[in-house]
């Protein structure tokens, strides 16, 4: 998630960047409330990710890191078009990719059932503890 805020904070640094934005143009397109919104909802989705990961259901923590992954794919990749500055671009989305692809990987072999408390202890290649019985 820092990785998209900060290449979008450092690319302040890129000349013409700044002057672009004062007269109300970023990338292609004139900054309006509608583009702002659209924004702020791309870099929402790596930030609710962190927290729908760690709260949903397993299962469907899977299937959504699944899915997003699979779309902020293209997004980033998205990024690098058009862009005078392909190694810093070029960098910052073979980066994202790694992420994604690690995510994507995590996400497919995550095991499909819970451990129960006894595997939890022990390990699934140890037998559970056994208790005596008086």
């Amino acid at each position: 998630m820092f990785l998209y805020a900060y290449v979008d904070i450092l690319a302040f640094f890129v000349p013409g960047k700044i002057d672009d934005i004062l007269v109300g143009v970023v990338f292609e397109f004139d900054i309006t409330q509608t583009l702002m919104t659209v924004f702020l909802v791309l870099m929402a989705i790596p930030i609710l990710m962190v927290v729908l990961s760690a709260t949903l259901p397993a299962r469907a923590s899977r299937i959504t890191n699944l899915v997003v992954a699979s779309v902020q794919i293209p997004y980033a990749m998205f990024n690098v078009v058009g862009e005078s500055w392909t190694y810093y671009y070029g960098l910052a989305v073979v980066l994202e990719v790694v992420l994604l692809v690690v995510i994507l990987r995590l996400a497919w072999t995550w095991p499909r059932r819970v451990a129960s408390p006894a595997t939890a202890v022990t390990g699934t290649h140890e037998a559970p503890l056994q208790t005596q019985r008086h």
